[in-house]
């Protein structure tokens, strides 16, 4: 009688598109180890994700308003959880491995420090001689090395699969500078979906937020040509954007959002035709995308956001005192390691270097990056220029 795992490979076989990536067919993990009795490797790779230290503590960071702010904005967590709704959605229509969309989409944030975006430029400045700091790459130190919960390894030890979607999360990333992704090819399909999925509900949702803050307005997004298709597929007029009907128009702008990728995407794979996911990696051009008119409007509602949301004084006020917060952090956990945490320990040595330094920071919540630098030595605490 086969094995739980063999049934579920057999059903991708028989179920999966001929150009999606496979399980059974995995390049394997970095260190060997044994295949799981009743998951397929790509459900394995999830559930680890889902078990990680690192995935807990995105409930508590930033994702435009700083933890705190409120019970319904959005943090990373609920974030990620909404990219891999939407990841699954768009795997399921195209035939792709839901399983590794999922694990990719559940990941692509787990190297986010506190307070989003301001926080990765804080930490990215303080770091200019030592290599910067990028999320995509911390959430990639993470998963292979920043992780301790098996006695082999570091890290997760996840497939080779994952973690290329992972770092291709941006497709323009070149895998050069990762030493166990050399052999791998361009982004898969699933990568390409992980990428679309959090563009999407990043933006989608930051407007929800703005919406919901009163930062924004209707008045406001009258401007956008996906604000008045949303308004057409609800038939939404000027009136009051109450909470149902501001519910009701983000949902109008995400499903004509996830139809129109659909049906770009599949107009793409009809033309190549791949018959094996090579031949979707080795393609020049992004198979998973916006139809033309579709990517217009997408630039334009983030453009909207960056001038009107993420520039809002109220939101640059926040992220001015974030920057400061992290960088009185790192300037004291420098000059004086012995505030560094207990719990930290495994993240900084005694020895303090910067990229260290920055793994502790980065992996710290909103909330506890405020109380410890509140706590540290009163010499300490003027950031360090």
């Amino acid at each position: 009688m086969p094995s739980v795992r063999a049934t579920l490979e057999a059903k991708e076989q028989a179920t999966l598109a001929p150009y999606a990536l496979s399980s059974s067919r995995s390049q394997g993990r970095v260190y060997a180890e044994p295949p799981a009795r009743a998951r397929t490797a790509f459900q394995r790779d999830r559930d680890r994700i889902l078990h990680a230290a690192a995935f807990r503590r995105l409930q508590s960071k930033t994702q435009v308003f700083v933890d705190g702010s409120g019970d319904y904005f959005r943090t990373r967590l609920t974030h990620t959880l909404e990219v891999a709704q939407i990841g699954r959605t768009l795997a399921r229509a195209l035939g792709a491995n839901e399983d590794l969309v999922e694990a990719i989409c559940l990941a692509h944030d787990l190297g986010h420090p506190p307070f989003g975006h301001t926080g990765e430029a804080a930490l990215d400045e303080l770091l200019r001689d030592a290599g910067g700091f990028d999320h995509n790459v911390q959430g990639y130190r993470v998963l292979t090395r920043l992780e301790n919960r098996y006695t082999g390894w570091r890290g997760l030890n996840l497939t080779l699969e994952t973690l290329a979607g992972i770092v291709q999360h941006d497709p323009t990333r070149d895998l050069g500078s990762f030493p166990e992704l050399k052999r791998q090819a361009g982004p898969s399909l699933e990568a390409q979906i992980a990428n679309i999925a959090d563009g999407l509900a990043y933006n989608a949702h930051d407007l929800d937020d703005g919406l919901k803050a009163g930062l924004l307005s209707p008045a406001d997004c009258a401007e956008l040509d996906l604000w008045h298709r949303a308004a057409e597929g609800f038939g939404w007029g000027a009136g009051r954007l109450d909470d149902l009907a501001r519910h009701q128009m983000i949902r109008e702008l995400v499903g004509s959002l996830v139809e129109d990728v659909l049906q770009e995407s599949r107009r793409c794979l009809a033309e190549l035709q791949p018959s094996a996911p090579q031949a979707i990696q080795q393609h020049p051009c992004l198979v998973v995308r916006y139809s033309r008119e579709m990517r217009e409007g997408n630039q334009q509602l983030k453009t909207f956001l960056l001038e009107r949301l993420y520039r809002h004084p109220r939101i640059l006020c926040t992220q001015e005192r974030a920057r400061q917060i992290i960088q009185a952090l790192y300037a004291g956990w420098r000059e004086d390691p012995r505030q560094i945490p207990a719990e930290l320990c495994q993240f900084a040595s005694a020895e303090a270097q910067p990229r260290s330094i920055a793994d502790a920071i980065a992996s710290l919540s909103d909330r506890s990056c405020l109380r410890l630098a509140q706590q540290l030595a009163p010499s300490r605490t003027a950031p360090r220029r």
